[in-house]
């Protein structure tokens, strides 16, 4: 029975320990031996004195170590922190300080960028280099090489006694005020999680699957969980050009890959030999729609492979999924719930919308975060009890709501309209800024697009976009608007295009819409 999150990595070294696991650059590890370097981990955190709940912050790129570190944070009871490694300085500070991260596991030139910054961390009290290198610092805590911490035979100290509804993991999402939120995910989360992720991706032991998103984003480190529920071999890749891509998969014989939109949109443009298209089993998207377009050139590169088109949020992992099968039928749907999930469609009052009828998407059941950490104030705002299970006698059970408008038709199908804070209103229409993107790209003129709505005392908002052009070509404005024009209403035209040679993006690879509506005043 799975209870704890380094139990996936445990059971299937039992199930499968000469199956490769994890491969990074030239090195590729068993699941035998991951399982004997995480325990290592959890018995030097021991000798550390962590104690159980406290938490570690994982400071690196992927890499086998990195994974090793999560798994053996969980076998020593701690919990673990992934930090994004494209994250300034003061964003690690702020994270390290916001969860009072007791051991921080880095490397010798990511403790360097961090600097002074990392003094605002009180409660650290260790950092330990996985490249083993000796450096001289000022800080209070104390400096240790990988192998001089972790170097304890794991047959001598006993795993953790964590149960499932104890905290695993903490994974830092942008917030609507610039302030990370730290999602806290239980080890029940993450292990149905994996379990359901899993089930309908059909995913075995023959699988090889590219990770290529940030293990610190939830749908990152779905690629490790999933994998490892079912014994699949898991490739870890640091994206660097579009054509790094194609190359990995041939050198591993990747059957597997998620992404999110923009790196979809690189991913087409890339040159894939025939023989690495053909072979991938399957490719899905998450963090946002896929363009019909993009969709069509994806399949076309890979004409074996389903196509699975996700909705998910980091407050619940993921939340639904359009069966390939609906692929042709309806290539706009977000599908339905994924396994061990429902999803409600509400209206403001909490009460269930009708077929069509555009309400707030709510996701229930056992994917369903734990909070928000240490903010009770946004917990209670985002995390509030399931509409309609009101029962006297029965304790409050807590739902996800994800602030995403969505319809559900008659069949029962989920369609994405927008953010409740993006949805554009002129002139009296309110609007999805997903449609007027998505008449963008059908233009064959842009690379990438993101539609807003600026603030007009006459309009309430106008419409803008802002594109970037396709290969560095100059963008033909003129043609774009006449083109959108054949498309679209006009009040959902844009009154303004702003070139750009590259869209801002998050540190998950989502477009920053908060940095644009920043730098645009709106």
């Amino acid at each position: 029975m799975l209870t704890a999150f380094h139990h996936l990595l445990e059971t299937a070294a039992g199930a499968y320990p000469q199956n490769p696991a994890l491969s990074y650059g030239s090195s590729t590890i068993t699941y035998e031996a991951l399982w004997r370097e995480a325990r290592a981990v959890g018995a030097g955190l021991a000798d550390l004195g962590l104690a159980r709940g406290e938490r570690v912050g994982v400071f690196l790129e992927k890499r086998i170590e990195t994974v090793a570190a999560f798994f053996g944070i969980s076998a020593a009871d701690g919990i673990f922190v992934p930090i994004n490694p494209l994250l300034r300085p003061e964003q690690v500070a702020f994270v390290l300080a916001d969860c009072d991260v007791r051991v921080l596991i880095t490397s010798t030139d990511r403790l360097a960028q961090l600097g002074e910054a990392v003094k605002a961390c009180p409660a650290l009290e260790h950092i330990v280099l996985v490249d083993d290198a000796s450096v001289s610092t000022g800080l209070r805590a104390k400096v240790s090489a990988w192998r001089e911490v972790f170097r304890q035979a794991p047959g001598q100290r006993a795993i953790g006694t964590t149960i499932d509804h104890d905290l695993a993991a903490i994974l830092y999402t942008s917030g609507s005020t610039g302030r990370p939120k730290g999602v806290v995910l239980s080890h029940r989360n993450l292990i149905v999680g994996a379990e359901s992720v899993s089930s309908y991706l059909k995913n075995t032991q023959d699988d090889v699957i590219l990770a290529a998103l940030p293990l610190s984003f939830d749908a990152g480190l779905s690629q490790v969980t999933t994998g490892f529920r079912v014994g699949a071999h898991v490739v870890l890749m640091n994206y660097l050009v579009a054509q790094d891509v194609p190359r990995l998969c041939a050198r591993h014989g990747v059957t597997g890959i998620t992404a999110v939109p923009p790196l979809w949109i690189q991913l087409a443009e890339a040159r894939w030999p025939e023989e690495v298209g053909a072979r991938l089993r399957y490719f899905a998207n998450t963090g946002g729609r896929m363009p019909r377009p993009l969709l069509d050139r994806l399949r076309g590169l890979f004409p074996n492979a389903a196509p699975y088109l996700m909705y998910g949020l980091t407050e619940a992992f993921r939340s639904t999924y359009l069966d390939p099968d609906e692929v042709d039928r309806r290539p706009d749907s977000i599908g339905k719930a994924i396994p061990d999930a429902e999803i409600l469609v509400v209206k403001p009052d909490g009460s269930p919308c009708g077929p069509d009828e555009e309400g707030e998407l709510v996701h229930r059941g056992a994917l369903v975060a734990q909070g928000y950490w240490n903010d009770p104030e946004r917990t209670a705002e985002r995390f509030r009890p399931v509409p309609g299970r009101d029962e006297p006698w029965r304790a409050p059970e807590r739902a996800v709501f994800s602030g995403d408008i969505v319809r559900r038709d008659a069949e029962g199908f989920l369609y994405y309209v927008g953010r409740r804070d993006e949805m554009i209103k002129t002139s009296g229409y309110r609007i999805s800024p997903t449609e007027i993107e998505e008449a963008a790209y059908r233009t064959h003129l842009v690379g990438d697009a993101v539609a807003m709505g600026i603030d007009d005392e006459r309009l309430g908002q106008r419409v803008v976009l802002v594109a970037s052009p396709i290969n560095g070509a100059p963008l033909n404005i003129e043609a774009l608007l006449a083109e959108m024009k054949r498309q679209l209403p006009l009040y959902m035209v844009p009154s303004r295009v702003i070139t750009r040679e590259a869209i801002p993006r998050s540190a998950n690879g989502k477009f920053d819409r908060v940095l644009l509506r920043a730098e645009l005043g709106a």
